[in-house]
């Protein structure tokens, strides 16, 4: 009896996938709840598994579209299961020493290369893999190792001024993130403002800290974990920056459910830390590590990727020193951190050197004023270069003298 496997249905928006690829061949054996296939949404990736052990047949291939209940593949689970093989024991045989050759071949005699070519490489230095050999029967010439001398850092066997193109099908998450992108642009009044942040507080806190944080959580203290309780503090007095739109109302949340912007292997993910308000320090940076790997290995659930009040990106990593962040809809802001640099600044009338970094808040001007983005950008900055108000969200002092 062959049973079918369809495909699931992984969301109510969600209508067809793409099957990414077979982890199990045509005509393997699966034991049943076995990872067969891979298929990609507009959202995640997930699998499929074999609801019943026996042989598998595939129907559809890889990088075909596929509806919801569309057959997959089926598997007959009145195969017999082939027997296992126990490996044969070779004899043990005793080896006699071998000593080993005084002449050892140069790498140009490896690589079969003539003798000019040869004297070049070994006078120069040259590395082999670096020639692309061009003689006959792969024979490297005279021509060849000149050619790599002279371009160092090329890769081998690729033309120089060569104007080859390449075709490749977007994938189902590329097409929603391009889709959602220009919606983004089209949709909202979107506005972005500026500040920068003085980081020699934080850093100096992680400088102190970090070894025993480590060693208490077991966890690295980042960046992310001071950003996200600050932005956690500043929306919260500024809840405009924390709502959206719908339709012709607007919904305040007094939750905050801060995106973390992640390159995957396959393209931009958002996933969520849930209630971040409520979270210590240590607790982020856990979520944050968690997520970071799941995107990583192409493991997050549709759920830990929908809905966030408030994103934060970091191009920082990347070495950008200042962007303009697109909303991701249908939150209302979302702040851009960006590269730490040393730069000369004047305090008290001298100038001293400071790591500062660039923050940049896009906004939608059709819920957030500039006052209110400006000042939750100012908030933020107060927050980050005086770490102890996040114990609070405002100054101990003045908690302790009720002010």
């Amino acid at each position: 009896m062959a049973i079918e496997i369809k495909v699931p249905s992984v969301g109510e928006s969600i209508t067809e996938v793409t099957l990414v690829k077979w982890i199990k061949n045509d005509g393997d054996w699966v034991d049943r709840d076995e990872v067969i296939a891979e298929l990609e949404s507009e959202k995640a990736t997930f699998e499929i598994n074999a609801e019943q052990a026996g042989k598998l047949k595939t129907i559809a291939g890889e990088g075909d579209t596929l509806k919801i209940g569309d057959i997959a593949c089926s598997i007959d689970t009145e195969a017999v299961r082939p027997e296992t093989v126990a490996p044969v024991e070779a004899p043990v045989v005793k080896k006699e020493e071998v000593k080993p050759s005084p002449a050892q071949p140069t790498p140009a005699e490896e690589v079969k290369a003539t003798p000019v070519a040869a004297a070049i490489i070994a006078d120069k230095k040259v590395d082999v893999k670096s020639v692309t050999p061009s003689g006959s029967n792969g024979k490297i010439v005279k021509q060849d190792v000149l050619q790599a001398i002279s371009n160092p850092g090329r890769n081998p066997g690729v033309e120089l001024f060569g104007r080859n193109e390449r075709s490749q099908k977007m994938t189902n998450l590329r097409k929603t993130v391009s889709r959602r992108l220009v919606e983004a642009k089209n949709t909202t009044a979107m506005l972005t403002t500026f500040n920068e942040v003085d980081m020699s507080a934080i850093m100096e806190i992680r400088a102190k800290n970090k070894e025993k944080f480590k060693e208490s959580h077991g966890v690295n203290l980042g960046f992310m974990s001071f950003f996200t309780k600050a932005c956690c503090f500043a929306l919260q007095e500024w809840p405009a920056v924390n709502a959206m739109i719908d339709g012709e109302n607007i919904i305040y949340h007094d939750f905050c459910d801060v995106s973390i912007a992640v390159s995957a292997p396959k393209g931009l993910v958002v996933p969520v830390i849930r209630n971040a308000e409520s979270l210590s320090m240590a607790e982020i940076e856990k979520k944050v590590v968690e997520l970071a790997t799941k995107a990583k290995d192409n493991k997050l659930t549709i759920e830990e990727m929908s809905g966030g009040t408030f994103t934060i990106t970091n191009g920082g990593v990347f070495g950008s020193l200042m962007s303009t962040p697109i909303i991701n809809i249908p939150q209302s802001a979302i702040l851009g951190m960006h590269k730490i640099q040393e730069r000369p600044m004047a305090i008290g009338g001298q100038v001293v050197i400071k790591p500062m970094m660039y923050l940049a808040l896009s906004y939608d001007h059709r819920i957030i004023d500039g006052r209110e983005s400006v000042s939750f950008l100012v908030r933020l900055k107060e927050f980050l270069e005086n770490p102890a108000l996040l114990l609070f969200g405002k100054d101990p002092v003045k908690s302790l003298l009720e002010l």
